[in-house]
């Protein structure tokens, strides 16, 4: 729940972020941004798919970090941006 939460806090866009519980449809693999390459396994349960996911319904008492942490977390991504890390898309 963790990672979904940061996934809505920096989504872009002006709306709030939104979590939604799915089901894939075609094949899963482990995202590589947050699994194998940066951590052992798979601890934050992160996949990816070119397959539509089912919508299967949408989390509405999630917590969101406090600013303090936000911001870090925003100064801490800008920082990667600025040093030209970016994300694995292979």
């Amino acid at each position: 729940m963790n990672a979904a939460t940061w996934g809505a806090e920096l989504a872009l866009g002006e709306e709030p972020g939104r979590i939604y519980i799915v089901e894939p449809i075609g094949p899963i693999e482990d995202d590589p941004n947050l699994t194998d390459r940066k951590y052992p396994g798979n601890p934050t349960k992160s996949y990816r798919t070119r397959d539509p996911l089912r919508v299967t319904g949408e989390v509405t008492d999630w917590k969101g970090h406090s600013p303090e942490e936000l911001k870090a977390m925003k100064d801490h991504l800008e920082e990667l941006r600025r040093l030209g890390v970016e994300a694995i898309e292979d």
